[in-house]
């Protein structure tokens, strides 16, 4: 897997459940260690600096988590849980700047300065969200991790947390990296997104390339079950079924990983294992033996 990411840039990462969405998420900000690779800032690799060059890092590179109640501490008020990468981060800011900080992000995240003496419980799951991205972005980091952010919040909740991430985005500059199920809410806030299966890359393309013109089966699949507003194409357009289960990462299949449920499949998948190349004439990169030859074809 090889991506970059630049400033104002969101990449939307999509793939079922146990994928490797959110162990990847882990690893750049470095929750979980990395078994290779290299993550990369300003030429600097995250996952070989020791522990001192870790918390110099961490201030460039924070997260928001999926479950925005249970990763806020009910002991602490919302204010001493904004500030707390505060003390940890920046410990050239006093008390008074400090909290300033607390007050103004709590602001620009839509909360009001009085929330700051409440706890947790005392909110809305879209409001501990809120302070989730305030608390990741009081630090002022550079790159912002969002680990399925919105999964757990009502649909109109969600639609003002994404608008709120595209604006903050914006203001500070943000380069993003958007984990999630809702292919919808994935165009809706990516420049790029990468498909994930069994921990590994399908596809890789810009937002439109990908959803306008998918080339992997299994991304084929994924598009295909996002409902289209029109009731008339709804009813009328064929999904993709995939057949089986998601096998166990512990014992992948051999050759591609995506075989055992491809509808494309044949002698030489199980065999030789497919390398994410560039299709010609395209800005996708597809990890599939036949890519072009289903191209071709048509629609599965």
């Amino acid at each position: 897997m090889h991506f970059d990411l630049a400033a104002c840039e969101t990449l939307g990462i999509v793939g079922e459940s146990g994928c490797g969405k959110s162990t990847l998420a882990r690893a750049l900000v470095g929750l979980q260690p990395a078994t290779s690779g290299a993550v990369l800032l300003d030429g600097s690799d995250v996952t070989r600096l020791d522990a001192a060059g870790r918390r110099r890092i961490r201030r460039d590179i924070q997260l928001v988590f999926q479950d925005p109640l249970a990763s806020l501490d009910p002991r602490m008020t919302v204010g001493q849980s904004i500030a707390k990468p505060l003390l940890n981060l920046c410990p050239e800011l006093n008390a008074l700047e400090r909290w300033k900080r607390v007050l103004s992000m709590l602001k620009r995240v839509g909360l009001k300065p009085e929330h700051a003496q409440r706890y947790p419980h005392e909110f809305s799951g879209g409001q501990c969200q809120r302070i989730g991205i305030a608390r990741a972005l009081v630090v002022k980091p550079r790159v912002l991790v969002c680990d399925e952010p919105v999964s757990a919040l009502d649909m109109s909740i969600r639609a003002q947390i994404i608008e709120l991430l595209m604006e903050l985005q914006r203001e500070m500059g943000l380069a993003m990296i958007f984990i999630a199920h809702d292919l919808a809410v994935v165009r809706q806030i990516s420049h790029k997104v990468i498909v994930m299966y069994l921990g590994k890359v399908m596809e890789q393309a810009p937002v439109d390339d990908l959803f306008d013109q998918p080339h992997h089966p299994y991304t084929k699949a994924l598009i295909s079950a996002v409902p289209v507003p029109d009731p008339h194409i709804e009813r009328t357009r064929t999904r993709i079924i995939l057949d089986g289960e998601l096998p166990s990462p512990a014992e992948p299949p051999s050759g591609c990983l995506f075989r055992t449920r491809c509808h494309f499949a044949h002698d030489r998948c199980s065999r030789d294992v497919p390398n994410l190349r560039l299709i010609k004439l395209t800005r996708s990169g597809v990890a599939c033996h036949y890519a072009e030859e289903i191209a071709r074809a048509g629609d599965l």
